[in-house]
């Protein structure tokens, strides 16, 4: 049957390359790590009209996910920046290394979240919590946290609102056929922590000629959290 002209979720239409959303994720662990870095360098990666945050207040993360009903397993090391638009604070991703190739495709087409094919490890030794990120052999993130304080899930910051960049390029010559800013919001907050524990981290910027974010080389640490959480994200809207 051929596809109608008002219809369509994905190519090729007659077999997506991914299921339409919502998307179950079990059990999927989550490491955080607060720290401020240089304002001026957050601006680098930063897309107008969004500003840095006065305090350079950004976020590393970690995340593991044994089971997805879209993407299966997958493991991501993601870096998020605090940031102001129209007034407003919210936070702004820009890198996300992911693992999995059905989960970088839905993530840069439907919500633009700019995820990078990488080698992505994320352990759990003793109390120690760590995420490693490498693209092409070479390190780009190293996350590392101590599991120390149960405490309750509103303890850790919220990262809302939380603000995507989406892309698609023109195919018939330079520049965005498509050019959104997509709030994620309802995406980020459809979960239900199960265990939240607090303690200490630090965060490495390794340069590489692939993906350098060494403008954040972090001035000041602040809290850890590792959440243990069942998420089922919404779609999202755009700004």
């Amino acid at each position: 049957m051929r596809l109608p002209k008002d219809q369509g979720w994905n190519i090729p239409f007659d077999s997506p390359f991914y299921p339409p959303l919502p998307a179950h994720y079990r059990q999927a662990q989550f490491q955080y790590l607060f720290f401020r870095a240089n304002p001026q360098g957050v601006s680098r990666l930063l897309p107008e009209p969004l500003q840095a945050a006065p305090d350079g207040l950004c976020v590393a993360i970690g995340i593991h996910v044994p089971f997805c009903t879209s993407y299966g397993s997958f493991s991501e090391a993601v870096v998020a920046e605090q940031c102001l638009f129209q007034g407003q604070l919210g936070w702004y991703t820009s890198h996300v290394w992911h693992t999995g190739p059905s989960g970088i495709a839905a993530g840069r087409e439907i919500y633009g979240t700019p995820k990078i094919f990488a080698a992505v490890e994320v352990r759990l030794v003793d109390r120690t919590m760590t995420t490693r990120a490498a693209m092409g052999g070479l390190p780009v993130i190293t996350l590392s946290s101590t599991l120390e304080q149960p405490v309750a899930a509103s303890t850790m910051p919220a990262l809302i609102p939380a603000w995507r960049l989406k892309i698609v390029p023109r195919a018939d010559g330079p520049g965005p056929a498509l050019k959104q800013l997509i709030d994620c919001t309802s995406a980020t907050q459809d979960f239900q922590a199960h265990v939240c524990l607090q303690g200490r981290g630090v965060v490495q910027f390794q340069p590489s000629p692939l993906c350098n974010v060494t403008c954040l080389e972090p001035q000041a640490y602040l809290d850890a959290f590792l959440a243990t959480q069942r998420l089922m994200p919404a779609l999202p809207t755009t700004t």
